[in-house]
């Protein structure tokens, strides 16, 4: 046999398309990473401002104009107000002006990300000493002390993620991308559930009670993690349904290579250029981190959205894995 025969067996089209795929895959990794990550800084973060009337106007317009545009900053009507709205996640800081001193007030919360929380301080003490002020900060959501740089959350939902995918890719290598009937596709579901249950309450356990990185309620973190798990591996599911072993690539197009770098994990969403921080929060790894920095530190506040953006995506891969079931004829 010639060796362009041994080749052509070796490495059959098939193969060979699903090697350029994994190419693919792979350039757009580096891309996507790289392209979110390497140059992090603020632009348009949400800011409160806390002033007397007859300065509050200017103020806001000041600091709008700032090199850059890393504030989005607007009028708040008083101290207490700015810090319900930083706790509701509705601002990532705010800055309360005294009308009797040249020292004013900054709040921040770390426990929504370090790096943000670091970036404007450093901002707003540039703004205050160009005004012969100065400013102390105020952490009124800080970050666990085992909580490096706030990034726990993060990598405890990229945990949950990547459970979902291989256990969803376990079960198509193991007996066939595409479930044969409408048992064996719930039977899928099941087993998915079952799994999303136990990895949930796994990785709480590890996150809280083992290694006391997180705080918040256990059982909210495990409900969150068995909803991302079962959320992620459903849409695998249903891609391997779909499309057969490329479904995987699929799901890890979506999960990994794009959900990840804009999950506001390492960089908070208002650090990131504007398509990540656009598609961040529709993705599972960006609702999943939010949903998990809100329960750990802002007292649960601002998850309907992220949890419905996980819900969407669990209801539509189960609906898709079901529906492709139906329309396959029974085995013989």
């Amino acid at each position: 046999m010639t060796f362009a025969a041994e080749v052509r067996k070796a490495v059959t089209p098939r193969a060979a398309l699903l090697v350029i795929g994994v190419l693919a895959l792979q350039l757009l990794f580096i891309a996507s990473y790289i392209g979110a990550l390497h140059s992090p800084k603020p632009t348009d973060v949400p800011f409160g401002v806390v002033a007397p009337r007859e300065v509050s106007a200017r103020l806001v317009t000041e600091l709008d104009g700032l090199p850059g545009g890393p504030l989005d900053p607007r009028a708040v009507t008083d101290e207490a107000t700015a810090r319900r709205q930083v706790l509701d996640r509705e601002l990532d800081g705010a800055l309360i002006v005294s009308p009797r001193s040249t020292r004013d007030t900054l709040l921040v919360a770390s426990g929504g990300g370090t790096v943000l929380a670091n970036s404007l301080k450093k901002i707003v003490a540039e703004a205050e000493a160009s005004q012969e002020r100065t400013v102390r900060t105020v952490d009124v959501a800080p970050a666990s002390s085992q909580d490096f740089d706030g990034l726990s959350s993060f990598y405890l939902a990229v945990g949950w993620c990547v459970g979902g995918y291989l256990c969803a890719s376990i079960l198509a290598i193991s007996a066939g991308s595409r479930p044969a009937n409408r048992q064996r596709a719930l039977i899928r579901t099941g087993v998915m559930a079952l799994y999303a249950i136990a990895g949930g309450i796994g990785g709480a356990v590890i996150i809280g009670p083992i290694l006391d990185a997180l705080p918040g309620s256990f059982w909210g973190m495990s409900g969150l993690g068995a909803l991302t798990v079962f959320a992620v591996g459903m849409i695998t599911l249903a891609l391997e349904a779909l499309t057969g072993i490329v479904g995987i690539g699929l799901a890890v197009l979506i999960v990994v290579i794009a959900g990840n770098p804009s999950a506001g994990g390492a960089f908070p969403l208002p650090m990131l250029p504007d398509f990540w921080r656009a598609i961040g929060p529709a993705l599972p790894p960006g609702a999943s981190t939010w949903t998990a920095r809100s329960i750990a530190y802002f007292r649960g506040n601002a998850v309907t959205g992220p949890l419905l953006v996980l819900s969407a995506w669990a209801v539509a891969g189960t609906a898709l894995t079901l529906l492709t079931a139906l329309r396959r004829k029974p085995d013989h």
